[in-house]
């Protein structure tokens, strides 16, 4: 199985117009002038293949019988890495703001799972799915992820395997720097995406 260099990796999502440049609204909460937009590189089957079988001789270790992923963001991810350790893949849902599974989803008690996600910031998602499996007897080994943009920093209680690891700049809207202020801010999952506010970076 091919290596994937982090500059390998970031040249796929350069190639899929999947790092973005503007300012963002990000899932946390909190504000960047960079996004990275997993469902552009996810969206070609080859290039989701071509990065995951990058990644899973790294997760191959970890013994998982099950592939667990948050929706949305992890779904597509999630299906991959199962489908390459021929894996069962399942994914969890927010309902009432809590992560629960439903579809006849069911975790056996003592499934060896790992969590997978698209791209881990503050690992909030992850760990809240990571909670939903534990309450359901399962027992997570790892999770893993394309981009943890967090630079090591997200601390999800499991060891993280991913393939590239950057320390891309996170603000509180009310500590944000003048040069992004200025800018007008965007929610990239949302239908108010402004194309013209969010560009490619270089």
């Amino acid at each position: 199985m091919a290596e994937m260099s982090e500059a390998e990796v970031l040249a796929e999502f350069r190639a899929a117009g999947a790092l973005l440049q503007g300012h963002f609204v990000l899932t946390s909460g909190l504000h960047s002038p960079y996004y990275l937009q997993c469902a552009r590189v996810l969206m070609q089957p080859a290039r989701a293949a071509r990065l995951v079988t990058a990644l899973v001789p790294r997760l191959a270790p970890l013994g998982a019988d099950l592939i667990v992923a948050p929706a949305l963001g992890g779904i597509v991810l999630g299906y991959e890495v199962a489908r390459q350790l021929s894996l069962p893949s399942i994914f969890v849902e927010r309902v009432d703001g809590s992560f629960t599974l439903r579809r006849g989803f069911e975790i056996a008690p003592g499934s060896r799972i790992v969590v997978a996600e698209d791209v881990v910031t503050t690992g909030l998602s992850t760990r809240e799915c990571i909670a939903c499996c534990t309450a359901q007897g399962g027992v997570v080994v790892g999770a893993a992820c394309l981009v943890d943009r967090s630079g090591g920093k997200a601390d999800l209680g499991v060891p993280l395997v991913c393939l590239a690891r950057l320390d891309l700049p996170t603000y509180p809207q009310h500590k944000l720097p003048a040069e992004l202020a200025a800018i007008p801010a965007v929610k990239p999952g949302s239908r108010g995406l402004d194309v013209r506010r969010a560009t490619p970076a270089v």
